[in-house]
C-alpha cells in the first residue's frame, strides 16, 4: 500500500477515534465530580462504586471500565487536585519575586493556595485518603515534596539567607500550618473565613519575617547546611 493511501485511510479513522477519546475524558471527568460530591455527602467510608455508579445511572461495571477500585478514583483524584496546585504555585514562581515585600507575596500565595482547596469537592476526605489509606501515601508525600520545593526556591527569591536546612525547615512549617488553616477556612463562609484568612496571614508574618535576612539563626551554631 503507497504512503498516500496510508494516509488516506488515517485521515478517515481520526475524526471517528476523537469522540471517543472525547466522550471516554468526559466520563472519567463525571466519574471524578460524582466522587468529590458524594464524598462531601457520605464521607470516605461510605463511599463505594456501586453508589458512584447509582448516582451517575450507569452500571458498576461502566465505573470499572476506567477505574479499578474505589482508591484507583481516590488517585485520580488526588492527582488533578496536585496538578491545579502546581499550576498555581507556578505561576506565581512566574512573578518577579525579588520585587515583592514579604506581606504582599504571602497575600498571593495565600489567595491561590486557598483557590484550588475551594475549587476540589471533597477535600478533607480525600486528604484523610491520602494519609491513610496506603496506596496513597505517595501523593501525600508528592504533595509536601511539591509545595516544599516551591516554596524554598520562592524564599531564596524573597531574600532569605539562612542555611538551605533551615530554609526548608521554615517551608515545611508554612506548608503544616497553612495546610491545617486551609482546611479551616474552606469550611467556613463570609467574616468567619475572612478574617481566618487574615489569622493565617498574620501568623505567616510572625513566624517568616524574622528570618528573612537572617544569615546563621541564632541557636543552629551546631547545625551544618547539607
Amino acid at each position: 500500500m503507497s504512503t498516500a493511501e496510508q494516509n488516506r485511510r488515517r485521515n478517515q479513522l481520526s475524526p471517528r477515534r476523537e469522540p471517543v477519546q472525547a466522550r471516554a475524558r468526559e466520563r472519567a471527568r463525571q466519574i471524578l465530580d460524582t466522587t468529590g460530591r458524594l464524598l462531601e455527602q457520605v464521607g470516605l467510608n461510605d463511599l463505594t462504586t456501586i453508589l458512584i455508579a447509582k448516582e451517575l445511572g450507569v452500571s458498576v461495571g461502566s465505573v470499572y471500565h476506567y477505574f479499578p477500585n474505589k482508591h484507583a478514583i481516590l488517585y485520580a483524584m488526588g492527582e488533578q487536585w496536585l496538578a491545579s496546585l502546581t499550576e498555581r504555585l507556578d505561576d506565581l514562581a512566574a512573578k518577579e519575586l525579588e520585587t515583592l515585600e514579604l506581606r504582599p507575596f504571602l497575600d498571593d500565595l495565600l489567595n491561590r493556595w486557598l483557590s484550588v482547596y475551594r475549587e476540589q469537592r471533597g477535600l478533607l476526605p480525600l486528604v484523610q485518603a491520602m494519609w491513610g489509606i496506603p496506596e496513597l501515601h505517595e501523593l501525600d508525600e508528592r504533595h509536601d515534596e511539591l509545595v516544599i520545593n516551591h516554596l524554598v526556591g520562592m524564599f531564596r527569591r524573597l531574600g532569605f539567607r539562612c542555611p538551605p536546612n533551615e530554609t526548608n525547615r521554615l517551608a515545611r512549617a508554612t506548608l503544616e500550618t497553612c495546610h491545617a488553616m486551609m482546611l479551616v477556612i474552606v469550611n467556613q463562609q463570609g467574616t468567619r473565613a475572612k478574617r481566618t484568612h487574615e489569622d493565617l496571614l498574620n501568623m505567616l508574618m510572625v513566624l517568616l519575617e524574622p528570618h528573612r535576612d537572617e544569615e546563621k539563626p541564632a541557636g543552629l551554631d551546631d547545625v551544618e547546611a547539607p
